[in-house]
């Protein structure tokens, strides 16, 4: 297009407009500018358009030459975003106008700028560049530091008794019938410790290095009886004595063994610090006191077994003994004999007239559901009862209760009392302190007693959160159960906590439970729910 007397030129980079009066030329719009630019090859410049409008209506009116920047080159830009934490990068490329397209040395320069040394991903940059133009493209990050591994203990054998109870999310304990008892002589490897490690440090985008966290370092526990590390290894333990492995906190302890063929008055009572193996029959009257467990090849005959940890029978529990563990119980079958329980109360097939009482649950006829049943006694169980068949019309009241916990029960009672002592002592000193704040503090007793009134405080803080443990497992109890595989017969008393369902007419396999709401309910295999004691 020509426009006499209207002229562009360039100069590093900025487009001006010439002017000199020409009579006789047509009048000047924007739109001829406009397409005066373009033919110049400035079309892809940054267009000044309110210059543009105004150099159009002074061509028009103004006698005089005059120049007047209409336009300019703009080369590609980039900006640099980097997070507050410095573990991540992005890039906004604003494309040319007119002006030189982005290069990767130009990302490059402004990461550079930005002080972006570490984490930057090429592979990103490159792409970037072929796109040109985007807002936050990521192109490099930081990378955070990864924490130490804290001492880990790996039990080198398989079958090392572990007394601690695996509780599931149902508040059941997940009870493995162990068969016979391990034993470990002098030397034997227990258990490898591997130690913690420091942990690699993380860097952010600016090259600030990032400390781990060092895992923590746990030696074997003290005074482990039995085991000690090898004389070659500090972080290995082996047996130093011959007897049962167990495994405790950090550690691997070998209780000795007592193996005897049977107890009766020939042999005495039995009381021993570690496992008893009895290969034949506890008689009537004796007694097995062990600090460990206690396995009994035959039957345990009118006979007293107390133990630290399981006691399990091969042969059947009879005759009013009597049988007391921390841990579990198991047998093949009792009858007329009291069992008490830590954890588990696993019968093979019945319970016939006795006492059994277990802080988890009570198993009957798992092994044999064919003869499985509870007949007669009582039962008392926190989470479950699983029997096959539940009463029998040939013989008296059968008693079960669930639902309940006697030892959480007293623990909370104690726990009360001590709570109300601490917050009276606490509230004592809050009082003395706002005494000696108002009235003076002659004798300077004012920070004694701020100090102990503060670690009263944490004192009751700390019971509270004792309290809200308790609470919790005994709000498990909600959840318990009584589960019949086949039936339920004869005359039953089922409680649950403090409510009881008197059943005196026969039931199909179910499962019972209770509703605060609802009651006592009995849900049979189709699904259907009866009220069988309403609250």
């Amino acid at each position: 297009m020509d426009l006499t007397g209207i002229t562009l030129t360039e100069t590093e980079g900025q487009v001006f407009l010439r002017h000199q009066p020409v009579a006789g030329r047509p009048p000047v719009d924007a739109a001829m500018l406009h397409a005066l630019l373009d033919e110049a090859g400035f079309g892809q410049c940054l267009l000044h358009e309110e210059a543009i409008a105004s150099a159009a209506a002074d061509c028009n009116t103004v006698q005089t030459p005059f120049v007047v920047q209409v336009a300019e080159r703009r080369n590609a830009s980039v900006q640099v975003e980097i997070a507050p934490d410095e573990m991540a990068v992005q890039v906004s490329l604003v494309p040319p106008q007119g002006g030189n397209p982005i290069s990767l040395a130009d990302i490059q320069q402004a990461l550079k700028d930005a002080g972006v040394v570490f984490g930057i991903d090429e592979a990103a940059l490159v792409h970037a560049c072929s796109v040109g133009q985007g807002e936050h493209l990521p192109v490099a990050s930081g990378t955070p530091p990864e924490n130490g591994h804290d001492t880990e203990f790996d039990a080198l054998l398989t079958l090392t008794s572990d007394r601690a109870p695996k509780v599931d999310d149902n508040g059941l304990i997940d009870y493995r019938e162990h068969g016979g008892i391990l034993v470990v002589h002098p030397g034997e490897p227990l258990m490898r410790r591997i130690p913690p490690t420091p942990g690699v440090p993380g860097h952010t985008v600016k090259g600030r290095e990032l400390p781990p966290r060092p895992g923590v370092d746990t030696p074997f526990a003290a005074q482990l009886s039995g085991a000690q590390p090898a004389s070659g290894d500090p972080n290995l333990l082996e047996a130093a004595s011959v007897g049962q492995p167990v495994l405790v906190d950090s550690g691997v302890q070998v209780e000795p063994i007592l193996r005897v063929a049977e107890v009766n008055m020939a042999t005495g009572n039995i009381h021993f610090e570690g496992t008893v193996q009895v290969d034949g029959e506890v008689s009537h009257g004796m007694k097995v006191q062990a600090s460990g467990d206690i396995v009994i090849k035959g039957t345990v005959d009118g006979g007293l077994l107390e133990a630290g940890g399981d006691i399990h029978v091969s042969g059947g529990i009879i005759a009013q003994a009597r049988v007391q563990a921390n841990g579990a119980v198991s047998a093949r079958f009792a009858e007329n004999s009291s069992i008490h329980a830590g954890t588990v109360i696993a019968l093979d097939d019945m319970a016939l007239g006795c006492e059994l009482e277990s802080l988890n649950q009570i198993i009957i006829g798992e092994k044999v559901p064919q003869r499985g049943r509870l007949v007669g006694g009582t039962a008392t169980a926190m989470m479950l009862l699983r029997v096959p068949l539940l009463g029998s019309d040939k013989s008296g009241t059968t008693v079960v209760k669930v639902g309940a916990n006697a030892e959480l029960e007293h623990q909370m009672q104690e726990l009360n009392i001590r709570l109300e002592k601490e917050k009276t002592n606490e509230e004592n000193l809050q009082k003395l302190v706002k005494h000696l704040s108002t009235v003076g503090d002659p004798k300077g007793m004012l920070e004694r007693v701020k100090a102990a009134w503060r670690q009263a405080v944490q004192v009751w803080s700390k019971s509270l959160a004792e309290r809200r443990e308790l609470e919790e497992q005994m709000a498990l109890t909600l959840q318990a159960r009584v589960e019949v595989r086949l039936a339920v017969e004869g005359a039953v008393d089922l409680a649950f906590g403090s409510k009881v369902a008197r059943l005196r007419t026969e039931l199909s396999d179910g499962v019972f439970s209770f509703d605060p709401e609802a009651g006592i309910l009995f849900s049979d295999p189709a699904g259907r729910v009866t009220v069988v004691a309403a609250p």
